[in-house]
């Protein structure tokens, strides 16, 4: 005897559009306050950079070349992009290293690594150029004079600025990844490494990936700050022409000499990496956004089930 079971499919009623709520102020209100917003923006952000191109280029486009080509300023270019390329990958690394501690372990002295990672934010720039003054200069402490002893020179030359770089420019790989990795938790890892992985192929296959986004976000944030960073520098640089000059200092210099054209056009040449700054980073918000609403439109996973297996039964003879 065979039962026959007959399935209904029904269609899913389709939802009601959601109402979209509005806040309660007045019209009038909220004209006022976006009028007061721009007006903030264009005063003190658009203003100003408008500015520095319009003096950049007062005296021509001939001028405006012929300061980025001068040979203190082209000195000043490549020791600022130089740090930029030396300082992000180290704090890529201990970035990275410290957020991974920090969001999947749980460890004595946790609390102390956060705050050793916040430090830079609290710590005014000109004080880290100090701190490092008292290390490592020659009249400093006893690490200073064998240093000078043995012509190892930090304070006053390109090491000595990309310490300082370093210093100010840690926590923002490490901050844009902390909460981050905290809000995935730590499951995906330990089912890859019940699968057998070990330690390299989970962080390469399954925790930077997840975090790709955060980790690009970080290293452009931490890109601007190195090539825009002015007072650490400014205290371990020495400001010596040509030598230690990154591009602020320079702007500094030209523009205390009273020579304000030459100092707007290196200044617009900082205006256009921040600006491509800004760019890249909505790039990367976009993309980070675009791939979580694919991720989301994805049909919810069916589990596969096993047909249970068929036994005949033979009546014996």
């Amino acid at each position: 005897m065979s039962a026959t079971t007959n399935t209904t499919t029904r269609r899913a009623a389709p939802e009601a559009p959601r109402a979209v709520i509005s806040t309660t102020e007045a019209p009038w209100a909220r004209w006022l306050l976006t009028a007061l917003a721009l007006g903030f923006m264009s005063l003190f952000l658009v203003l100003p950079l408008v500015t520095v191109f319009v003096e950049a280029l007062r005296n021509g486009w001939q001028a405006y070349v012929a300061a980025l080509r001068e040979p203190d300023a082209w000195a000043a270019i490549r020791l600022t992009l130089l740090t930029a390329v030396i300082a992000v990958p180290l704090n890529l690394v201990f970035g990275v290293a410290a957020a991974w501690a920090i969001a999947k372990f749980e460890f004595r002295g946790k609390a102390f690594l956060i705050s050793l990672v916040d430090l830079p934010f609290s710590v005014s720039p000109v004080v880290a150029g100090l701190i490092y003054v008292l290390v490592f200069g020659a009249h400093g402490w006893q690490l200073g004079p064998w240093l000078s002893e043995h012509n190892i020179r930090i304070i006053f030359a390109v090491p000595g600025i990309v310490l300082a770089t370093v210093f100010v420019t840690f926590p923002f790989i490490a901050r844009e990844l902390i909460p981050l990795m905290q809000a995935q938790g730590n499951d995906e890892e330990q089912a890859a490494i019940v699968l057998g992985a070990n330690g390299w192929q989970t962080f390469w296959r399954v925790t930077l990936p997840n975090i790709k986004w955060g980790l690009v976000y970080g290293l452009i944030l931490c890109n601007a700050r190195a090539m825009g960073e002015f007072g650490a520098v400014s205290v371990v640089s020495g400001h010596i022409r040509g030598q230690t000059n990154t591009m602020p200092l320079h702007v500094e210099i030209l523009y205390n000499e009273y020579q304000s054209q030459a100092a707007f056009a290196v200044a617009s040449l900082l205006a256009v990496l921040a600006i491509m700054t800004l760019i890249l980073k909505t790039i990367v918000q976009w993309l980070n956004k675009h791939e979580l609403a694919a991720v989301a439109d994805l049909p919810p996973e069916q589990p596969i089930i096993a047909a249970a297996p068929t036994i005949t039964w033979h009546r014996g003879a």
